[in-house]
């Protein structure tokens, strides 16, 4: 039965990589049909005779002109239909009984219904029967009613539904086909825009993390520099601080770069991404670093979602580090996260003195980055972000969050943790 199905289908791709060839072969199958209904006689005493008379030498070539149109019937299906049902007309006049060129209109009728639109089918096949029927009724030896007849009209009607039928279907799988392929292209497009946006996001965590505590380790290298000789143990306190910043970077490094592995990957991260419950050991780092933080206010409210929870902690982080940076020396920072309906509100300001302050063009780490990775963090979960000079000094950054986890986004309850006050 394999081998049986397989033959069927080498030989219907060759017939459908050879159509010229198929029709050629259609047409000689035809023509010898005609020849041996021409031998019939159909209007026999006890009904149709076969061998008891012999087509007259116009038959055979009407015949075999008919079915040598029948090769170009794809390329040329109205000429062929056309010429088809000429031969056939003609036949009837001169010949009695005619020969069943009819055969050839029938089949170029079909291939007409199955290559054109329905009205088009509907025009010329209405028009093809009335023809044939008409011819066949007056110029022929048989009675008006008699089944010949009656054959001619079923047969042309039946080519025409069959190659309607054929060609809706043809068209039904066409479109079956297209929608997958189109569906197909939707699904690969909707995968490189999540890669996309995952390399983005993974970008901007990277940029957070460097910039935060590459900004501490150079402020504490700073101080322990210049205070090496004469203060030695403030010294050996900055260096301690230099070398947790650098502890927790490579950590945070670790845990950010151990999304890019593979699930059978050895040391896949394990600890939750950091957020808002550990927003105090964020800001003593500041403190350490010698820049006066307060947290004014942190809402008491329900758990916000991991990926809110991670952009308001990766917000702060990073308008502290250009405080840091750019507002100069005696800069305070007040930090305030509120939950506001449906929303989470971040603010950061400081009240610095220095040439570019925390959202300056030239904040961040390099070049404006900073705002830059901020303003896209918080489009992608849908909030807004202003930052700008405020009144009298200083800088504010103000973010606007979403709490509502977008489709699709899982919310982490033991990433995000509890807001609370902070010291």
């Amino acid at each position: 039965m394999t081998t049986l199905s397989s033959g069927f289908a080498r030989a219907r791709r060759c017939l459908r990589d050879h159509p010229l060839a198929f029709d050629a072969a259609l047409a000689l199958c035809v023509l010898v049909s005609m020849i041996c209904g021409s031998f019939a006689d159909p209007g026999s005493r006890h009904g149709p005779s076969f061998g008891t008379r012999t087509p007259e030498v116009l038959s055979v070539l009407l015949t075999v002109l008919a079915a040598a149109a029948l090769v170009l019937r794809r390329r040329r299906p109205m000429a062929v239909l056309a010429a088809t049902c000429a031969l056939s007309v003609t036949e009837f006049l001169l010949t009695d009984p005619p020969a069943p060129i009819v055969v050839a209109a029938v089949i170029a009728l079909y291939t007409v219904a199955s290559h054109t639109d329905r009205p088009t089918t509907w025009r010329v096949g209405l028009l093809t029967m009335a023809a044939l029927t008409v011819a066949s009724m007056v110029f022929g030896s048989t009675p008006w009613y008699s089944q010949e007849n009656v054959g001619v009209f079923a047969w042309t009607g039946m080519a025409a539904a069959a190659g309607d039928a054929v060609r809706s279907r043809r068209a039904f799988v066409d479109a079956i086909r297209e929608r997958a392929e189109r569906a197909e292209r939707t699904r690969e497009e909707e995968a490189r825009r999540r890669v996309a946006e995952e390399r983005l996001r993974i970008a901007r965590d990277l940029h957070d993390v460097v910039a935060h505590h590459i900004a501490l380790v150079n402020v504490q290298a700073g101080v322990a520099a210049h205070v090496m000789d004469k203060r030695p143990d403030q010294a050996k306190e900055a260096l301690a601080h230099v070398r947790d910043a650098s502890r927790s970077a490579l950590d945070e490094l670790r845990v950010t770069v151990g999304l890019l592995r593979q699930s059978g990957d050895p040391e896949a991260p394990t600890e939750p991404a950091p957020g808002l419950a550990v927003l105090g050991e964020l800001v003593d780092t500041f403190r350490n670093a010698g820049l006066p933080v307060q947290v004014a206010t942190v809402d008491h409210g329900p758990w916000l979602p991991a990926t809110v929870d991670l952009a308001a902690y990766r917000l702060i982080q990073e308008a502290l580090t250009n405080v840091r940076k750019h507002a100069g020396s005696g800069a305070r920072a007040e930090v305030s996260v509120v939950r506001v309906g449906a929303t989470a509100e971040v603010t950061v300001l400081d009240d610095g003195r220095g040439g570019t302050t925390a959202g300056g063009p030239e904040a961040g780490l390099d070049g404006g980055h900073g705002l830059v990775g901020m303003r896209e963090r918080v489009t992608a979960l849908g909030g807004a972000l202003t930052a700008g000079p405020r009144y009298g000094g200083g800088f504010r950054v103000h973010a606007i969050l979403p709490v509502e986890a977008r489709a699709g986004e899982p919310e982490l309850p033991e990433a995000a943790g509890r807001t609370g006050t902070c010291r």
